[in-house]
């Protein structure tokens, strides 16, 4: 082989494998049609009456979730029948709304056909205070009209402020948590 084809090749057959994965990175092709289903993960709000704060983390979409993760906090008030979650969701801003989304919904549902991993458990005493405290914080979330995949502010960058905010959680987020030390202006 000449000098000029062993340069070709180097060149083509990083390129050829990175179109393979890129081509093979999701499961579902389509994000509409991916899985959002409870991981089964969260304790039935049902059966369990103790207050229960949690913290996920899951691969995000596509390509994306090689090296990075999209992150959220699910809470449930001791005696309610239902989780409450927390995340900055990007494309919110599309419609003009704010990326900082508070709803009624499952708590450790897939994120579009990733499985979420579980990254804090409280539960029991006192977590009603940390809910309260929570709440505030995602009130009071600075960056609710901006989003930025990298550095930040994004999904990450939330739940770190959140966890900066309320520092009885003693949250740690992955390395993976892209935009988690994001800063603007001191904030």
């Amino acid at each position: 082989m000449s000098p000029a084809a062993k340069r070709s090749l180097k060149l083509l057959l990083p390129l050829a494998v990175l179109a393979i994965m890129l081509s093979n990175c999701a499961t579902h092709k389509d994000w509409h049609a991916a899985s959002r289903e409870s991981a089964g993960l969260a304790p039935d709000p049902a059966t369990t009456k103790e207050a229960v704060l949690q913290v996920y983390s899951a691969p995000a979409w596509s390509w994306r979730g090689w090296f990075a993760v999209h992150t959220w906090l699910a809470v449930k008030p001791r005696g309610a029948d239902h989780y409450r979650v927390y995340e900055v969701i990007g494309w919110r801003l599309h419609a003009g709304r704010s990326v900082v989304r508070i709803a009624r919904d499952l708590p450790d549902r897939y994120w579009y056909g990733k499985q979420p991993r579980l990254l804090a458990d409280r539960r029991g005493a006192g977590v009603d205070q940390l809910i309260i405290a929570v709440d505030q914080a995602a009130r009071n979330y600075p960056w609710k009209k901006e989003y930025s995949v990298f550095p930040g502010p994004n999904s990450n960058t939330f739940i770190a402020w959140i966890g900066r905010k309320v520092p009885e959680l003693k949250l740690t987020l992955p390395f993976s948590a892209i935009g988690s030390g994001y800063a603007k202006n001191g904030k």
